[in-house]
């Protein structure tokens, strides 16, 4: 009996051997999870159970428990490892077959599915092709779409700005204005329609004289605002700003902005694209012509009018001034917030909702599993949302080697979820988890399991001395 005793002693011994060496060996495995062994002793029973002085026929082992542990985080530089922060596993899919892992080698294929170093691939939430957002049904194989991503045109430029009030009429309008306030003011006093007596008019005919000389020289001054205004003179103009826009084929063109005063609170603005007005017709031919958006502005320099301005039938045209291929299109000039203070000229804030097209950059995964790509064109997409599973009993999933596990009966069913819901953990772009084996932990349970083998061989020679004793009985 104490044979048996020994030499079961001598397989659990080994048993614990052969798991710390594993965990030893796999100290250095991402999504590794450790091991421990767990043993029972053994008792000699009958139907009846043990009797009250049963001798102990040995030990057993009892389960290979797997240590679920978190391991520790280590950082790389590409965005497609992966690591959890937390409870669950990645869902990986073999024509079908799911495996569970915590190893975060993530990389693309060539046809774009993301898939771990043995090509299984990624489970996750994809992208409804019409609205852009996740379909939080069943589970898919994520995959990168590396087609590039489609222009916008503009259609709103919203832009706040400070006019310098203390700026004064172009040189040239200023000039039309102050001799047409002259020779009106005279011509008024000169009438005898508008006078009684032309040599010595009254405070009243005086006052009245003002009032027409101003009111026609404003309109002669306004008139020569906008006939002489010359986008290459910056004299004919008090300020200027320009922003790119974009037509429906993702081509950028220049608009730009030019601010005449014209009058107290008063300002043109007159929009250029690509150094020709809205009819296609360039700044330097002799019949260009712009005609103006008028803005006011109230006493405490706040504009007046909800700030909004149309540019209607845009035919975009390319360098030649040739139809460039867009469609027409018409754009809203949005200038609420903009002031007239005593401040030098400056934008504050530019917005377009435009934008070219643009090839795939780069691809980044937030802590919620979202895959958000980037685009030389600075604009984002999301393509999907990887998706973690938890079970109610993880030492009941079936080991299937390279850090995978497979559900079983013990388990239970997965608990498929978005990271950062509900139990799931979150999930770090960039990183990989390492093994959860202490080293020094494994070392010492070497040397405790070595002793114990040695100590069960002892057992074993000494019931040989003792039975050699009782052969050599004569």
């Amino acid at each position: 009996m104490s044979f048996n005793i020994g030499l079961s002693g001598i397989r659990a011994a080994s048993s614990d051997l052969n798991i710390t060496g594993n965990n030893i060996a796999n100290a250095s495995t991402v999504g590794f999870k450790s091991a421990r062994a767990e043993f029972g002793d053994v008792y000699a029973a009958s139907i009846l159970g043990t009797g009250t002085n049963a001798q102990g026929s040995g030990v057993v082992l009892n389960n290979v428990a797997q240590i679920f542990t978190q391991g520790n985080i280590n950082y790389t530089e590409n965005s497609l490892d992966l690591a959890i922060n937390g409870n669950g596993f990645f869902v990986t899919s073999n024509n079908g077959a799911l495996s569970y892992t915590r190893a975060g080698y993530f990389g693309t294929d060539r046809e774009g599915f993301i898939v771990n170093n043995k090509g299984e691939r990624l489970q996750g939430y994809g992208v409804n092709a019409v609205t852009g957002r996740i379909n939080e049904g069943v589970p898919t194989d994520l995959r990168v779409d590396t087609r590039a991503a489609n222009p916008n045109r503009t259609t709103v430029v919203e832009s706040t700005l400070n006019l310098n009030s203390t700026n004064v009429r172009p040189a040239a309008a200023q000039t039309v204005y102050d001799s047409t306030y002259s020779s009106a003011y005279d011509a008024y006093l000169a009438d005898p329609t508008n006078v009684g007596d032309v040599a010595n008019p009254t405070p009243a005919e005086l006052a009245a004289a003002e009032a027409a000389a101003e009111t026609a020289a404003l309109a002669a001054a306004t008139t020569a605002s906008v006939n002489g205004f010359d986008p290459s003179d910056s004299s004919t103009y008090n300020s200027s700003t320009s922003v790119n826009v974009y037509d429906s084929l993702g081509n950028a063109h220049v608009m730009s902005k030019y601010f005449v005063k014209t009058g107290a609170n008063t300002w043109h603005m007159h929009v250029l694209i690509d150094g020709r007005n809205l009819d296609g017709v360039p700044a330097n031919d002799p019949a260009f012509s712009s005609q103006p958006h008028v803005l006011n502005f109230n006493n405490a320099g706040a504009l007046m009018g909800d700030g909004n301005f149309q540019i209607t039938d845009w035919t975009p045209l390319d360098v030649n001034g040739q139809p460039a291929g867009a469609e027409m299109q018409s754009l809203s000039l949005n200038l609420t917030g903009s002031s007239q203070y005593a401040s030098s000229f400056g934008v504050t804030s530019v917005v377009q909702d435009g934008y070219t097209t643009g090839e795939l950059a780069g691809l980044e995964i937030d802590d919620a599993g979202m895959l958000v790509a980037r685009y030389t064109n600075g604009q984002t997409r999301t393509q999907g949302q990887l998706v973690l599973a938890t079970f109610a009993n993880q030492q009941g999933l079936k080991p299937l080697g390279d850090t995978a596990w497979a559900q079983s009966s013990a388990s239970g069913e997965p608990v498929v979820g978005a990271p950062g819901s509900g139990t799931h953990g979150v999930v770090q772009s960039g990183a990989l988890e390492q093994s959860n084996v202490d080293l020094s932990e494994m070392l010492i349970n070497l040397i405790v399991a070595q002793r114990n083998y040695q100590a069960n061989a002892k057992t074993i020679q000494t019931e040989d001395a003792v039975t050699q004793t009782i052969i050599n009985l004569r």
